[in-house]
């Protein structure tokens, strides 16, 4: 089906929506994966799928078009590359659009439920329901995104259970379960443009707040349990500091708490009080980033799709069932694929169960505890326990750093360039870069307890020093001593609420020079 243009907010551009929410449903049958994701499938020794791609290679494809399609669906609708369709729906009148709506969404008048056997929400989706941005993100996930959207819909069963219970435990709704579906797809391994990561996608300064170890072997962030209780937490708080809103709670949870405090402070009026509908006053004034304004809409189109799928065109969804296992304490630094092999399972389901350990090996020197296959804790503690200590890491990797030859790095593990060059094959001995990976093997040996490298930070992109007041780059400014943003919108000509938008400012903001402004693209 061919990408279609996301439509205006007049009565024509809605119409034209639910026009093509109808033709989808009409065609029916979801596209969805012909094996269930994730699910286990014959393998050969070292844990690869006999016929199919190393595990690792196929995570990394499924990651890069989860984040694709996440990057997408974070862009303004405008900005997307639609096409037009060859041959554009005649709009209806106005009450035929109101027919539509309750055929569609099973409202009354856009409000109401409809019928004993709806599904009943406990987040307000049937208030917001025919709200323009709403319908435009259900199109979008039933017509842009509609390939990938099914496989996140199976994704929800691999964790729904758990993450409605905890959400039930602390009294928040249970259907904001579906924020992971806008924020990552049910993805551990996503990772964003801002370097948020994860399930619920966390910025490394506020998972360690609320209490999740961030370090060279362990993020837990992308640990679906642990990121979980976070979440949840995080959520909680928001949603009492804000009042009781749940969807100012979410505006928070994407945009920071403190931006839709002061957001809040420009309501005209007094606001003794606030409601899931002030979600939308601000977003109505444009007080809030066109992200943010979007967050909430994307929340309730997702939820009504996956509340009931098969209603919106996606049949025969496929669950993936619930992760069930066993926990094992792990003393020391040991090769995830040498658990596997214990676990007698391979090492791309052991990765599911444990996403957390970023470089394939628990950390050394502190005991942590490892997710085995339910049913297999007693066997792995019993293997493990008389698995010698050469045969517990099959392979380090390690880091370059300045001035080290590959002869420093064979002395440091004490193997020889000869095994080093073997198991890396486009090493160039005389050309190491600084942070460069190199896979060390080490089957047979004891890493050395000052061997072990970490991985570099990641270095920011520094913008070159220009000339105050001139353009930085294609879209960005230096403000020059003296300039205002009503001075650099006019430059660009763009409007003073737009730019001050783009930037996360308000008029109360104060700009200094030196400071680069981002200029919206035109």
């Amino acid at each position: 089906m061919s990408r279609t243009r996301m439509l205006s907010g007049s009565a024509g551009g809605v119409a034209a929506v639910l026009a093509t929410l109808l033709a989808v449903a009409a065609c029916g049958g979801a596209h969805t994966r012909g094996a269930a994701d994730g699910a286990a499938v014959p393998s050969s020794k070292n844990g690869t799928a006999l016929g199919q791609e190393p595990p690792e290679v196929q995570a990394a494809r499924d990651s890069a078009a989860d984040q694709a399609l996440l990057d997408s669906l974070h862009r303004p609708v405008g900005s997307r590359s639609d096409t037009a369709r060859a041959t554009p729906p005649v709009a209806p009148k106005g009450e035929e659009v109101e027919r539509e709506a309750v055929r569609l969404f099973g409202l009354e008048e856009g409000r109401a439920a409809v019928g004993a056997a709806e599904p009943t929400f406990d987040i307000d989706v049937t208030t917001f329901s025919a709200n323009r941005r709403v319908l435009e993100y259900m199109e979008f996930f039933q017509v842009d995104a509609r390939d990938r959207f099914a496989i996140w819909l199976t994704r929800l069963g691999r964790y729904e259970g758990m993450i409605r219970e905890r959400l039930r435990a602390k009294r928040l709704p249970e259907d904001l379960v579906y924020l992971t579906l806008v924020e990552s797809g049910l993805s551990n391994t996503a990772v964003s443009r801002a370097r948020a990561v994860g399930m619920w996608q966390f910025m490394a300064s506020t998972g360690r707040l609320y209490g999740l170890t961030i370090d060279p072997w362990v993020d837990e962030r992308r640990d679906p349990f642990r990121a979980t209780e976070a979440a949840v937490n995080h959520l909680a708080d928001l949603r009492e500091r804000l009042g009781g809103s749940v969807y100012l709670a979410a505006a928070a949870y994407n945009a920071g708490v403190g931006r839709v405090e002061r957001s809040l402070d420009r309501l005209p009026g007094e606001t003794d009080s606030v409601t899931d509908n002030t979600f939308f006053q601000l977003a109505d004034r444009r007080y809030l980033r066109r992200e943010t304004r979007d967050y909430v809409p994307k929340l309730i189109a997702a939820s009504l799709i996956a509340k009931q799928p098969s209603r919106y065109g996606f049949e025969d969804i496929r669950l993936l069932s619930p992760l069930v296992f066993d926990e094992v304490s792990i003393p020391d630094a040991t090769g995830l694929d040498v658990l596997a092999r214990l676990a007698d399972t391979t090492v791309d389901a052991f990765l599911e169960l444990n996403p957390q350990f970023v470089r394939g090996i628990t950390p050394p020197g502190r005991p942590v505890t490892v997710r085995v296959p339910r049913g297999r804790g007693s066997m792995v503690a019993a293997r493990y326990d008389t698995l010698p200590v050469t045969d517990r890491i099959t392979f380090v990797d390690h880091y370059v750093s300045r001035g080290q030859t590959l002869t420093d790095i064979a002395h440091r593990y004490r193997v020889t360039v000869a095994m080093l060059q073997t198991a890396n094959p486009r090493l160039k001995a005389h050309a190491l870069r600084v942070g460069q990976r190199i896979i060390v093997p080490m089957s047979g040996r004891i890493v050395p307890s000052s061997a072990w490298s970490v991985p570099p930070e990641p270095r920011l992109r520094r913008t070159r020093p220009s000339a105050r007041g001139r353009p930085v780059g294609a879209n960005a400014h230096r403000v020059e001593a003296g300039e205002t943003m009503s001075e650099i919108a006019r430059r660009y000509s763009v409007s003073l609420a737009e730019l001050l938008d783009y930037n996360g400012l308000t008029m109360k903001s104060i700009i200094r020079a030196g400071d680069v402004v981002k200029i919206p693209p035109r």
